[in-house]
């Protein structure tokens, strides 16, 4: 698990709303794409597509991902520690909803996070899990995706 081989496409798959259009895009580009999960993700038939199942257990997943991308990957996360992670080894991080993750930003997003995290530890009243995944997010999560995958070939 070295970052040695690049221009993967890692998608941290437990719930991940986004695989297939993952898929299409590593298909176009024929890039290898790794879907790591604990588990419970039918493999796919395309012979560009490994499934990598991790030890049951809290950031399993997270922790082989960030071990194996690095610069010329693309790690597909809604995983903020991950993706700070994936950022600082090289690789470039795209979130289900389209949002990049860059080293420009990705402090501020963690940052928020944490605060949004502490807030919801101080508040029991204050929960909820955001806005509902739509087609505009798949819509543009495809969109970026396109534009970084190319960017990472580079």
């Amino acid at each position: 698990m070295t970052g040695a081989t690049t221009g993967r496409i890692f998608i941290d798959a437990d719930a991940c709303p986004v695989k297939a259009e993952a898929e299409r895009v590593a298909t176009r580009h024929v890039m290898r794409m790794v879907l790591v999960s604990n588990g419970g993700i039918r493999p796919s038939a395309n012979p560009l597509v490994e499934s990598v199942f991790v030890a049951s257990g809290p950031d399993e997943a997270d922790k082989w991902i960030a071990e194996a991308c690095g610069p010329g990957d693309v790690v597909v996360t809604g995983d903020i520690p991950l993706a700070a992670k994936c950022v600082a080894a090289g690789a470039k991080v795209v979130k289900h909803n389209g949002e990049e993750l860059t080293p420009a930003n990705i402090g501020n997003v963690l940052a928020t996070r944490d605060l949004m995290q502490d807030l919801r530890s101080a508040d029991p009243f204050r929960q909820g899990g955001g806005r509902p995944f739509s087609k505009a997010d798949r819509s543009r999560f495809l969109e970026v995706l396109e534009r970084v995958v190319r960017q990472a070939k580079l």
